[in-house]
């Protein structure tokens, strides 16, 4: 399956590694599938309309992709932030 998480549902504009990836994994075990691919996952600039081809680092994961949900269910965060 080929699927960046930024397609999967989410509450703040794009999807993210929180749980809409966890049920999309829980379904590909279920569904005996192995592969997740994802396009890359850097940090993206507005300059280059965020595109993931156009990271600036080959290393870094993309800030956006943390799950805010998950932040403040584990107290890291208000739901006021």
């Amino acid at each position: 399956v080929l699927l960046h998480p930024t397609s999967l549902p989410g509450g703040h504009g794009v999807g993210d590694l929180g749980a809409g990836a966890r049920q999309l994994v829980d379904f590909l075990h279920a569904a005996k599938q192995s592969i997740w691919q994802m396009l890359p996952t850097g940090p993206t600039t507005r300059e280059e309309a965020d595109s993931p081809y156009s990271s600036f680092s080959a290393f870094a994961g993309n800030p956006l992709l943390i799950s805010l949900d998950d932040l403040v269910k584990e107290g890291l965060l208000s739901k006021r932030d």
